[in-house]
């Protein structure tokens, strides 16, 4: 199942690449008056996103597509980085895991205090913090190659 899954998913990249260098696809300039974006391109729209400060229904909508963008790459993290994988984790939670909404506040307040990564690409600033955030152990050496332990 996790094959299959994972397939679908790097099936999907060149979607999404494909969708992201199509004319429009790019995040939309927000309306005047309002403060929020209502697209995600930089790790700054994300986290605009993530701590809004409109109120009423922009305010909900913007925390919805914040932690649903959060709950995605999330996931797909998890997917690529299964635990026992032969590729470890970017980052790993702490048990218990703080909410999504813990996490997008903490987030946004990083990229506030970060703003040489305000123009990096979304994914890249929510990873960097993540790894920041929650930096996995120290993994043990691996033996080298064709290494023989003494008899």
């Amino acid at each position: 199942m996790q094959s299959i899954l994972r397939s679908a998913a790097l099936a999907a990249l060149p979607i999404a690449a494909l969708l992201a260098a199509t004319p429009g696809a790019e995040a939309q300039t927000p309306p005047p008056g309002a403060s929020t974006p209502t697209a995600v391109s930089t790790t700054a729209d994300l986290a605009a996103i993530c701590l809004p400060t409109n109120t009423g229904v922009q305010r909900l909508e913007a925390i919805a597509y914040c932690q649903g963008y959060m709950t995605a790459i999330g996931q797909y993290h998890a997917m690529l980085h299964p635990a026992g994988g032969r590729v470890p984790p970017l980052f790993c939670l702490p048990s218990p895991a703080p909410s999504v909404a813990q996490s997008a506040i903490a987030f946004a307040n990083w990229a506030k205090g970060n703003p040489q990564h305000a123009n990096e690409p979304a994914t890249d600033g929510l990873l960097r913090w993540a790894q920041a955030t929650y930096p996995c152990p120290a993994q043990p050496a691996a033996p080298a190659r064709g290494a023989r332990t003494a008899r």
